[in-house]
């Protein structure tokens, strides 16, 4: 038995049979032929040719990935196309092939140049590498194999044995995409990072993973009897009997009661949800309820909006999920990274600062949010409707609080001379910015809850694009300016009637479950691969003793002094 070290990356554990996966095998390149013997305008008639084929291919994955994993996952192929059409890629490699380079070579040439810039980046610039070398592999095998006796396909990853342990150097997001998580029993990698891509796509997909282990995991034979600790980051090949057992019985672990913790304070524990296919994993992992559900699947990927009854369906199916449960509806969230072509979004220099959100729905697309105030109303007066809240994203003003409460109101009377039933849900708003933070007891007298938006309010109190990875260490939940907004925000509903929940990334670290129980949140929302490892923490924190923590956490001002606080080892923001 020996144990190698690596970054866990979904808390969960797997034991299985190692196999390895070296997909570069496929891609030996042919010799560089002589220039003389080089047809530029062919080559240049294969590299579009093979262009079409891989952007054929990206958004064939992005529907898959969509539709098994879920919306937000599958951005990440919307990006590798951008990295297919990006003009200095493009440019750079047409004019190799105009001096007479084949085209195979002339691509990874120009992307080898690129994975090499962004691997001598840090922290999540790094990690981007790996998206760079999806898009060249894929670009490459359509070209080797144009004459159709090129090199086989990479293996079918989506039909492996079951009870496989899948190692390799580094998988790539459509790599991981593509598994089957009832089949994969774990993943480590001899590279990576936890918050690529593909680490990301795997957590999703509950697959227990260890990344980053190094050269030592080469190590490991094919056939080896290994067990991956996605908690602990470590791989033990050959475990015994008792870490086999505990392994297998790790499973998804759902804890279905609701919890509390050590002395009796009630933490709910909820899960966000992209589109339908992740009500079940929700419900199967023991999520309470539903805090985050994103309304964006619907619009997207189709030529016009969503009707009434398509909307209704989708929300119905929702709260049948969770009958005896919660279930957060955001109401439509797009602009900024999140276009909707048929919207006609205005194109902003900094979307991210511009018409999203709220600001759409009252005015540019009042009828979209019309008719989701319908659908919602009608929903909320359903068997299961009780469990109804609808939260508005994007809130700045207390003015638009008030707009949005209004549109409800309007269109509640509406229903009743219709005749339709319907009734008035909790209506709460997202704590995404810092004025929403610095005016959360004014939102708390006006509305029901309040939920932190942890990805955006970073964003926006670092002011750090998040989706830059050049200021990716910036975008900080950890930052002693981004906590105590948390800590403004939670204290804001004390003695009113409203609730305070958290619905970004942060909420679903187990590591910082203390701290947020701390600081008072009354709900955590998160992927539901985490759920049961969230749940399991509540229950072992002790309120007051958090209280403390928090409140030592709130007197740092540097990040290094908030992780020594929490006892934590300096991770990537």
């Amino acid at each position: 038995m020996r144990t190698l070290a690596g970054v866990g990356s979904t808390p969960r554990s797997g034991v299985g049979t190692a196999r390895w996966y070296r997909p570069d095998a496929d891609l030996t390149l042919p010799d560089r032929p002589d220039p003389d013997a080089v047809d530029a305008e062919a080559e240049l008639a294969r590299y579009e040719a093979a262009r079409d084929a891989v952007r054929e291919a990206l958004r064939d994955a992005r529907d898959r990935t969509a539709e098994r994993v879920g919306e937000e996952e599958a951005a990440v192929f919307e990006a590798h196309e951008g990295f297919l059409d990006d003009p200095t890629i493009v440019e750079d490699v047409e004019a190799a092939i105009d001096d007479w380079t084949p085209a195979e070579h002339a691509v990874a040439d120009r992307f080898d140049e690129a994975v090499a810039q962004f691997e001598g980046m840090e922290g999540r610039m790094a990690e981007r590498a790996d998206d760079l070398r999806d898009v060249r592999d894929r670009l490459l095998r359509a070209l080797l194999d144009d004459g159709g006796d090129g090199p086989p396909a990479a293996a079918d990853l989506a039909a492996l044995p079951d009870g496989t342990i899948l190692l390799a150097e580094r998988l790539t997001p459509s790599d991981t995409a593509a598994l089957d998580p009832d089949a994969v029993a774990g993943i480590a990698t001899v590279e990576g990072g936890r918050t690529s891509h593909a680490a990301i796509i795997a957590r999703s997909l509950a697959i227990p993973a260890v990344v980053g282990v190094g050269g030592e995991l080469e190590s490991v034979a094919d056939g080896e009897t290994v067990l991956v600790d996605g908690e602990a980051g470590e791989v033990v090949g050959d475990p015994d009997k008792t870490q086999r057992a505990a392994a297998r019985e790790s499973g998804p672990d759902a804890i279905r009661e609701r919890v509390e913790t050590d002395d009796g304070r009630p933490v709910e524990v909820a899960a966000n949800v992209g589109g339908e296919a992740e009500l079940d994993p929700a419900a199967e992992r023991g999520a309470d309820g539903i805090g985050l559900f994103r309304t964006e699947f619907l619009f997207v990927d189709r030529e016009s909006p969503p009707t009434e009854d398509e909307q209704y369906a989708a929300v119905t199916a929702a709260l049948s999920a969770f009958p005896d449960d919660r279930v957060v509806v955001r109401t439509l969230d797009v602009g900024g990274d999140k276009p909707v072509p048929y919207l006609d979004l205005p194109d902003e220099p900094n979307p991210f600062l511009g018409r999203r959100g709220i600001r759409l729905s009252l005015d540019e697309h009042a009828d979209l949010f019309e008719t989701q105030l319908r659908v919602l109303l009608r929903a909320a007066a359903t068997e299961e409707g009780d469990g109804l809240a609808v939260m508005f994203p994007l809130v700045t003003r207390v003015e638009e609080v008030e707009r949005a409460v209004d549109a409800v109101e309007s269109v509640a009377a509406d229903l009743a001379e219709e005749g339709v039933d319907h009734a008035v849900p909790e209506l709460g708003a997202m704590i995404e910015t810092p004025a929403a933070a610095f005016l959360a007891d004014a939102l708390a007298e006006r509305l029901d809850f309040l939920s932190v938006g942890t990805n955006d309010l970073a964003q926006y109190v670092m002011a750090a694009d998040r989706g830059n990875d050049a200021v990716a260490e910036y975008h900080d939940p950890l930052h002693p300016a981004v906590v105590r907004a948390l800590d403004r925000t939670t204290a804001a509903v004390e003695g009113t009637d409203a609730w305070v929940g958290m619905c970004g990334e942060m909420a679903g670290d187990p590591a910082l479950t203390e701290l947020l129980v701390g600081l008072g949140f009354d709900e955590l929302s998160m992927s539901a691969v985490t759920v049961p490892e969230v749940k399991r923490r509540v229950r072992e924190v002790d309120a007051d003793a958090a209280a403390s923590l928090a409140s030592e956490a709130l007197a740092c001002e540097t990040r290094a002094e908030v992780l020594d606080a929490l006892g934590l080892d300096d991770r990537p923001a």
